[in-house]
């Protein structure tokens, strides 16, 4: 493994020649990110199948993989394809979600920290797509902004426009949740709600 890298670089580098046991811990690894990215953008429902897909896509293409960028980057975006392909032919994005998602077969079980997918769900359910995803990418899976601008495909300042529009329209709700009398479910810190519970140990 070359230590140059980072450990996830190295493992799909390491599985791309060969090596199954670097292939295994390249998806354990990752998993956890590539669920919640479906969930949070599509929906829990479908939030396991999206993320099969993903990692089909990806083992397809992995033998031309090359390194330059990290592999979690790579491999999110490959994630958004599969997220926005699902909505364009007629997928929709829940507003809220069970709390506790029933498992479903093997690579498709729910992550540590689903339990808080209901009030992520509230909190990115009152932001427009493209704001959605870039907190989703910047503070939930806490990806530096110019990743999440290498995933969307734009630059690191139109990241950094959707993050602080995302921000004004979270101010936004929250003024007209309490003009309603409706409490305070909504806030413009998302930073305990939409960052997600650290993976299992591996």
């Amino acid at each position: 493994m070359n230590d140059d890298l980072d450990g996830v670089t190295s493992l799909a580098l390491d599985a791309r020649a060969g090596d199954r046991g670097a292939l295994a811990r390249f998806v354990r690894a990752t998993q956890h990110d590539v669920w919640w990215f479906a969930a949070l953008l599509a929906d829990v429902g479908v939030a396991g199948k999206l993320a099969v897909e993903t990692f089909e896509r990806a083992m397809a293409v992995l033998p031309r993989y090359s390194g330059r960028l990290s592999a979690r980057t790579w491999l999110l975006a490959i994630a958004r394809r599969v997220v926005l392909e699902h909505l364009r032919w007629g997928g929709t994005r829940s507003q809220a979600a069970p709390a506790t998602p029933r498992p479903g077969g093997a690579g498709e079980q729910p992550p540590a920290g689903a339990d808080d997918l209901v009030e992520a769900n509230l909190l990115l359910g009152t932001l427009d797509h493209d704001c959605r995803e870039a907190v989703v990418l910047t503070q939930t899976l806490a990806l530096p902004y110019g990743e999440a601008a290498v995933v969307v495909g734009c630059s690191v300042a139109t990241i950094r426009s959707r993050v602080a529009r995302a921000r004004a329209q979270l101010v936004r709700a929250a003024g007209h949740h309490a003009a309603a009398g409706a409490g305070s479910q909504l806030t413009p810190d998302w930073s305990s709600t939409t960052r997600i519970s650290a993976p299992p140990a591996r």
